[in-house]
């Protein structure tokens, strides 16, 4: 059996994530990427999405994480990201009422000029990710 590699998930506010893995699927910005024990070292920016990896036990587990960077190294994952909870503690309800936030500030950017683009396209993107994640059991 190959050997496991530790996977940490922090962002500025609380570590999300500190366990053993067997393989960590994430999503960098130039696409996903896939790291088991002995991977060449790299680092990377990541992002809006969903971090896959299976447990000690071969149990898949799934992160929102909201860009930021990632280390590989031969035996461990390190991700700082902007933003970062488990599947199962996104806040469906939330999640749907900020989608809702954004999509009006889009809808809105049409007819005033001071309304931030590419802040109401991201906040609707997190969103969108979220409820994605939280839905799929």
């Amino acid at each position: 059996m190959a050997e496991n590699i530790r996977l940490e998930v922090v962002t500025p506010e609380k570590s999300v994530v500190s366990e053993e893995a067997q393989i960590v699927m994430a999503p960098g910005t130039l696409g996903e990427f896939g790291v088991l024990s002995g991977h060449t070292p790299f680092l990377t920016t990541l992002k809006t999405g969903a971090l896959k990896y299976k447990d000690e036990g071969g149990r898949e587990r799934f992160v929102f994480v909201s860009s930021g960077f990632a280390e590989a190294l031969p035996d461990r994952v390190t991700v700082l990201a902007e933003s970062a909870e488990r599947r199962k503690d996104i806040d469906v309800q939330r999640a749907k009422a900020a989608a809702e936030r954004a999509e009006k500030r889009l809808r809105e950017q049409a007819k005033e000029a001071d309304i931030d683009f590419i802040r109401a396209k991201a906040a609707l993107l997190r969103a969108i990710n979220r409820i994605q994640l939280a839905e799929t059991r």
